[in-house]
C-alpha cells in the first residue's frame, strides 16, 4: 500500500514531468518561429509521426518541420498550452488570428518528441479513459470567428 508521502512524491514527480514536456514544446515553437533548425531537431524525433486535420493548403507544420519551405512565412501563435500526461495540447493562430489550429504533441519518457497530431480549423476534443468511460478532459476554445463553422473531432488519449 502506498504512504501518503509517496502519493505526494508520485504526484510531484509527475507534474515535473509535466512542466518540462510543455518547456520543451515551448522551446519547439519558439525554435520554429525562429526557423532555428538545429533546435528543431534536437527536440524531435528524427521518425516523427504526423498526423494532419485540415484543409490542405494549411499543412505549415509540416513545411515548417520539413524544410520544404523555407520561406514559408507561417508563425504560429500559441494562446493556450495544457499538459496531460506525456500529450501536451496546444491551440493558436496565425498572426491574422484568420486561422485556427490545436496541436497534440507526444513527449516521450526521454525528453523528445515523437508524435504530433494538428488540427486546422477544427474544434477539437479530447477524452480519456477512466474505467470504462471516456471523458471528457480538454476541449478547444475557439475563436469568437470559429464558433459556429468549424468541423469537431474526438481525441482519445
Amino acid at each position: 500500500m502506498n504512504s501518503p508521502r509517496k502519493n505526494q512524491q508520485k504526484k510531484l514527480a509527475n507534474q515535473e514531468d509535466q512542466n518540462s514536456n510543455k518547456n520543451l514544446v515551448v522551446k519547439l515553437y519558439n525554435a520554429l518561429n525562429k526557423r532555428d533548425v538545429d533546435t528543431v531537431h534536437q527536440l524531435l524525433n528524427p521518425d516523427l509521426e504526423w498526423w494532419f486535420h485540415g484543409p490542405p493548403h494549411h499543412q505549415h507544420m509540416m513545411r515548417l518541420l520539413t524544410g520544404s519551405s523555407p520561406d514559408d512565412s507561417f508563425l504560429v501563435v500559441p494562446y493556450s498550452i495544457c499538459t496531460i500526461g506525456s500529450i501536451v495540447l496546444v491551440e493558436g493562430t496565425d498572426l491574422s488570428g484568420t486561422v485556427y489550429w490545436a496541436h497534440a504533441w507526444t513527449v516521450s519518457p526521454q525528453g523528445v518528441i515523437v508524435q504530433v497530431r494538428e488540427y486546422f480549423n477544427t474544434s477539437l476534443i479530447v477524452t480519456k479513459l477512466d474505467d470504462k468511460y471516456f471523458k471528457p478532459v480538454w476541449k478547444s476554445r475557439l475563436p469568437d470567428w470559429a464558433r459556429k463553422s468549424l468541423p469537431g473531432l474526438v481525441l482519445a488519449i
